[in-house]
C-alpha cells in the first residue's frame, strides 16, 4: 500500500486507520480462502498497535493464521516498511458463518 497523501493523517504520517483497513482486508481475504464453499467469514474484532511512523514509501502486509476453528478464526497481520521493519501489528478475529439455505 502506498504511503502518500492518499493514506496520510493531517500531520503527514501514515494514518492508523489506513493500516487497519489494510490489515482487515488481508485477514478477511485470507479467512474466506480457508473455509468450505458453503461458509463465509466476517469480522468480529480487530485491534492494532502502531509501532513506527511513516511519511513516504510503501508498506506490505502479511496475514498469518493463529486459530482456524469451526466458528471463529484469529489472524495476525504484520505490516512492514520497505526495509522489513514493523510498522503495525494487528489481530483480527473472524466469525465463520454458513450461507442460509446451503448445507
Amino acid at each position: 500500500m502506498p504511503v502518500d497523501a492518499r493514506t496520510h493523517q493531517p500531520l503527514g504520517m501514515l494514518h492508523g486507520g489506513a493500516s487497519v483497513v489494510l490489515a482487515e482486508t488481508l485477514g478477511s481475504l485470507a479467512a474466506n480462502m480457508c473455509v468450505e464453499e458453503n461458509r463465509y467469514c466476517v469480522g468480529l474484532d480487530i485491534n492494532a498497535n502502531h509501532i513506527r511512523a511513516m511519511r513516504s514509501g510503501s508498506v506490505t502486509g502479511k496475514a498469518t493464521p493463529i486459530h482456524l476453528g469451526a466458528t471463529t478464526q484469529v489472524w495476525q497481520i504484520e505490516i512492514t516498511d520497505e526495509r522489513g521493519r514493523l510498522v503495525c501489528t494487528s489481530r483480527l478475529t473472524m466469525a465463520v458463518l454458513q450461507h442460509k439455505g446451503k448445507q
